[in-house]
C-alpha cells in the first residue's frame, strides 16, 4: 500500500473519530435538555462516524483495494 493511501486512511479514522466526539457531546446535551429531535440527531450522527471509521479500517486493512 502506497504511503499516500495509508495516509488517507488514517485521516478518515481521525475524522470519524472526532465526528464521534462531538455526535456524543451532543447525546449528552440532548438528554439533559430532553429534546428528542437533538437525540435523534446525535444517534444517527454516532451512526454515522462508526460507519465511517468502520470504512475507513477495511480500506486500511485491505491495502485500499475496491472490490
Amino acid at each position: 500500500m502506497s504511503k499516500a493511501k495509508r495516509v488517507k486512511g488514517a485521516f478518515g479514522v481521525v475524522s470519524s473519530v472526532t465526528a464521534a466526539t462531538g455526535a456524543v457531546t451532543s447525546l449528552k446535551r440532548a438528554r439533559t435538555d430532553r429534546d428528542r429531535l437533538l437525540l435523534a440527531n446525535a444517534i444517527a450522527s454516532i451512526a454515522v462516524a462508526i460507519t465511517g471509521a468502520l470504512l475507513a479500517i477495511r480500506s486500511l486493512r485491505k491495502g485500499g483495494r475496491d472490490k
